[in-house]
């Protein structure tokens, strides 16, 4: 069933036949369960293929044919993976030129997944005809819903083949040694380069203090990675058009910091893929914060990945029960179905997991499955599945619809690097994209949906557009925010915006002039002090403690909301309104707590407006997102709460699972999904 018709919402995720193929009772068994947990996609072959061709020019596609057939008997989804993320040992032995070098110049040997190199002519013809090789054979089954292009790309290579490439790529971008070495300020430190072989690959043995070189060189593996995949895109593509194609990007971050792969910009490999997917492994129930923090951080990940198409996406991986961590926890009863039901109501197609029977062996043997090394259906965890499949099946309609923002949160990747490789200000604290959480954090508490958009995406249609810390600025998005603002938009920034271009040099004379005329205030300079120490702000009849950074600021025809209260700021500027053309422009000087964010955003006109619309009072612990499409509009309501919590419903609704009506004030027990819809 493609995944363009096939209404039903996915259910099911990564099965590895390939791990028991000695085991075909278990094989059978795992069947007979997945129609009991009402499982109805398999995503096969992600690692297979030392299964499939075992020894060079020698396939074996039996095992996977009867997968196929097993799937299509069930009437059931294959998203079937290209095997590129794992290749077999006679390639990595007979081709070394395969393997990666690391940043020490050391080659490395069959061993990780993940670990080969894009710029391999070997590697990429071997690709090239296994991937032909599956298209030809299953690109028509009447099974295969999409593509699943290989898994997790990450990574770098720092061979001779990339370094050539690498010197390829930078005379594509520079054309010439003069715009290169003035681009990158090479007569610093006398590096000015005479010859385009002379730049080598910024490994530990050469040149890393270069900032420009080290952003082009995070966008020029961005360029290599979404090249390979465009690669193993071809095969598949002249077999069946009609097959949508994915590959599944990644989160990643320690307690709680989760936050987008940061080696790649996924911004721009959206561009490539029919359907956007991830996957999600949030640390449910930890020690360090509410649950609710964890459901706004994670619901911030998701409107990410839903932001980079702006349409719904498929969560490719989530784990049924514990992750496969150092803290392997349990997630407790009920917060399986809230954790997924939260993927859908921002925009998933789907729960999918990893895997479906968990491996006997090897690193994730014990990541949880969602049938447990007993092989039976009589756990919680499998319980649990089984139900929540069996409420997907109650939710028709709710495929193909979307979701309706009216406020965008602009982030960009180059930031993100340029910020992370500036030590000065303080590497690790300058915390970007968890910045940009704290001001989404409002906006998730009073259930105002959010897009989260790359720069480079079009934000007129927005309502209100934050744009906080954007360090690394072009001239063209400092005009597009200048014509939102000039044409009735609302616009917030803050400290740290518009400092350097792209190549992550300083703009001289001042704050750009756009920037200036759209703020109305002049920036003076930028203080960065130490943890413990603090100023203050009075700001709406409140005072507010700033942290890490101030910003001088100087209003010009900006209003003054809020002042400094210590130190030679006493009496300055730090939160300011400008009213250009017909929108306002506010900005920020100080790092505050969430708790001016708060204020600031509750004051806002364009939010006062927006909360009015909201389908009932806000409350931190329930979480209530909306759907729209043909089959009306789907309203989650989920308690992130281990208390029970109450909802006053502004309007009545109809239980989209039973029918009944509900009104008034609506009861939810600890970890409780209603899924409603608009009556």
């Amino acid at each position: 069933m493609n995944f363009n018709v096939d209404e039903r919402l996915l259910h099911g995720g990564d099965y590895n036949p390939d791990q028991w193929l000695d085991y075909p009772a278990v094989i059978e068994k795992d069947f007979a369960l997945m129609k009991k947990a009402q499982i109805n996609t398999l995503t096969l072959g992600v690692f297979a293929w030392s299964a499939l061709e075992p020894e060079e020019g020698h396939f074996d596609f039996g095992w996977l044919d009867d997968i196929f057939d097993r799937v299509n008997q069930m009437g059931g989804n294959v998203i079937l993976a290209t095997p590129s993320g794992a290749r077999p040992q006679w390639l990595s032995e007979k081709y070394p030129e395969v393997n990666r070098v690391d940043e020490r110049l050391q080659r490395h040997t069959h061993g990780f997944r993940h670990d080969h190199c894009f710029s391999s002519p070997v590697y990429q013809e071997k690709v090239r005809i296994i991937n032909t090789k599956l298209a030809e054979r299953y690109g028509n089954n009447p099974a295969l819903a999409m593509w699943h292009v290989s898994n997790e790309y990450s990574g770098t290579c720092f061979c001779d083949l990339c370094q050539a490439n690498w010197q390829q790529w930078l005379q594509s971008k520079y054309h010439t040694l003069k715009a290169l070495n003035d681009a990158w300020l090479m007569s610093f430190w006398g590096g000015t380069y005479t010859d385009w072989a002379q730049i080598k690959v910024p490994s530990e043995l050469g040149s890393r203090k270069v900032h420009g070189m080290a952003l082009d060189w995070h966008r020029f593996n961005t360029a290599m990675t979404i090249d390979f995949f465009d690669a193993e895109v071809k095969p598949l593509r002249a077999a069946n058009p009609a097959i949508p194609v994915t590959t599944n990007f990644m989160a990643e971050g320690p307690n709680g910091d989760f936050i987008p792969l940061q080696g790649i910009d996924y911004g721009a490999f959206a561009k490539h893929v029919d359907v956007v997917s991830w996957d999600s492994y949030p640390q449910w129930n930890n020690n360090f914060e509410p649950l609710a923090e964890t459901a706004m951080k994670t619901a911030f990940v998701h409107d990410t990945f839903y932001g980079l198409k702006n349409q719904p996406f498929l969560v490719m991986e989530s784990a049924p029960s514990r992750v496969n961590t150092a803290v392997a926890k349990l997630k407790r009863p009920g917060v399986h179905a809230l954790a997924s039901f939260q993927q859908l109501a921002h925009g998933s197609e789907g729960s999918l997991y990893f895997q479906i029977h968990a491996s006997r062996a090897n690193s994730e043997k014990f990541h949880g499955g969602v049938i447990g090394h007993d092989g039976t259906g009589d756990t919680r965890v499998f319980k649990e599945v089984a139900a929540y499949g069996e409420r997907l099946t109650q939710l028709k309609g709710l495929r193909r619809t979307t979701r309706k923002p009216y406020v965008a949160i602009l982030f960009d990747w180059d930031v993100l690097w340029a910020q992370k490789r500036e030590a000065a200000f303080g590497r690790d604290r300058k915390r970007y994209f968890q910045t940009l959480e704290d001001h989404y954090n409002f906006f998730w508490q009073h259930d105002i949906p959010v897009a989260v958009q790359p720069v480079d995406h079009d934000f007129s249609q927005y309502d209100l557009v934050i744009a906080p810390m954007l360090y690394l600025m072009r001239p063209e998005l400092m005009a597009r925010l200048q014509a939102y603002v000039k044409q009735g938009g609302t616009l917030v920034s803050s400290y740290f915006t518009g400092i350097v271009d792209e190549h992550d040099s300083v703009y001289l004379g001042g704050w750009p002039q756009s920037l200036q005329e759209t703020f109305g205030v002049a920036l003076g300079e930028f203080d960065s002090v130490y943890p413990g120490e603090h100023n203050r702000v009075s700001f709406a009849g409140q005072t507010f403690e700033t942290h890490d950074y101030n910003q001088l600021i100087t209003a010009k025809a900006a209003q003054v909301l809020g002042q400094y209260e210590n130190d030679f700021y006493a009496g300055t500027a730090a939160v300011t309104q400008n009213d250009y053309g017909t929108g306002h422009a506010y900005y920020i000087g100080p790092r505050t707590g969430r708790d001016l964010l708060n204020k600031l955003y509750d004051g806002l006109p364009v939010v006062q407006a927006l909360t009015s619309e909201q389908l009932a009072a806000p409350n931190a612990a329930v979480s209530i997102q909306t759907r729209q499409g043909e089959a009306g509009t789907f309203v989650f309501i989920m308690n992130f709460s281990e208390q029970a919590q109450t909802v006053t419903l502004k309007q009545a609704l109809v239980d989209a699972e039973t029918g009944a009506a509900l009104s008034g004030t609506l009861a939810l027990n600890p970890y409780q999904v209603v899924v409603a819809k608009e009556g």
